[in-house]
């Protein structure tokens, strides 16, 4: 199929709450460069991130507006610039090039963050597979080498990332406490086999923890809210444990550097450990480096973790939490959904079969 020369995206043109901030417009379709694929955008699950790329929080990078928003897509991909041949005609998940550009019909993608989704995973399974569990399988095993003896604590279980985490930990034969925010979401977690789970909003997390750590704490702390349930966690972490921390979803207002308070790190002799999921290839890690400053995982790791995780869906050991899927003009509602905390699992926008 010949791609068309314009497409329909989804753009921000200026900061705001979602359904003022973007606009559907007709846009040039973009050109793969050296090392990028073009993806023909199958469906599109939203992210958090997304949410800040609109309202203009907590933003590492900003773009020029008006932009496209979208970290992350799943799709054919159509074409490819040099060296990123052998993806052509493949159905891959990727995170997208500056993670920007996935509310559109098709996005572009770094070759080293693009993994290979079979058909035998359907939609919108295969969509939502990708970022959760390839973040939970970073943090836990790669970073915390997580043992089946071992506890673990894990915030936002309900959502995508929490979710993933707690069936991998769950397979790896760990024990599991999981928060969330409402009553509403403690039974998901229950079903996915959580041994605790906490409402973080009207319990208080601690004793709750220490009670069923006979007062020693988890080995794990798996963080993806932030600032809200930072300083109750670092009270649970056990002796040498792991503070996975790897995302920000609450008080944006809050200064990075007035977050973590090193006194209680020293304090804690604890490994307080960065969770990125970024993929770089294995030959570049170190120019990115250079470059940044960021720390990026080599491209081979990545594409280890997909291969166990496909195998682990289709041998039907976990399972992407779809909460909602909605169509592609339904971009701008869902995403104020999402900020509202009113999902579960993952939303995801689906453009074709």
């Amino acid at each position: 199929m010949t791609a068309p020369t314009t497409m329909r995206a989804w753009r921000t043109h200026h900061y705001g709450p979602p359904v003022e901030a973007l606009r559907f417009d007709e846009v040039a379709v973009p050109e793969p460069g050296p090392g990028e694929v073009r993806i023909r955008v199958q469906a599109i699950p939203l992210n958090l991130n997304d949410l800040e790329r609109v309202s203009g929080g907590n933003m590492m990078v900003e773009p020029d507006l008006p932009y496209c928003a979208g970290m992350e897509t799943m799709g054919i991909v159509d074409a490819a610039g040099d060296g990123a041949e052998a993806l052509v005609g493949r159905r891959v998940a990727a995170t997208t090039t500056m993670a920007v550009g996935g509310f559109a019909e098709y996005a572009l993608a770094s070759a080293a963050s693009a993994f290979e989704i079979p058909d035998s995973i359907e939609l919108p399974d295969a969509a939502c597979l990708y970022f959760p569990f390839h973040l939970a399988w970073l943090g836990l095993f790669d970073r915390a080498d997580l043992q089946p003896d071992q506890t673990v604590l894990i915030h936002a279980a309900a959502g995508g990332s929490g979710s993933a985490a707690i069936q991998l930990a769950k397979h790896r034969g760990a024990t599991v406490i999981a928060s969330v925010g409402s009553d509403a979401k403690k039974q998901l977690c229950l079903d996915l086999g959580a041994d605790v789970v906490i409402n973080y909003s009207t319990e208080d997390i601690v004793p709750v923890v220490m009670d069923h750590t006979d007062q020693r704490g988890v080995d794990v702390v798996f963080d993806n809210v932030g600032e809200a349930v930072f300083e109750p966690s670092m009270n649970c972490v056990a002796y040498n444990g792991h503070y996975l921390m790897m995302g920000f979803a609450s008080n944006k207002a809050v200064l990075d550097e007035k977050f973590v308070v090193p006194r209680k790190v020293a304090m804690g002799n604890l490994k307080l450990c960065g969770v990125l999921l970024a993929y770089q290839a294995d030959d570049n890690v170190a120019a990115i480096k250079g470059m940044i400053g960021a720390n990026f995982a080599p491209a081979s790791l990545g594409a280890e973790i997909n291969r166990q995780i496909v195998d682990l869906v289709l041998a039907g050991a976990i399972r992407p939490q779809v909460g909602r899927v909605v169509g592609f003009e339904e971009i701008p509602e869902a995403l104020s959904a999402l900020a509202k905390r009113e999902t579960v699992g993952r939303v995801v926008a689906r453009l074709w079969e």
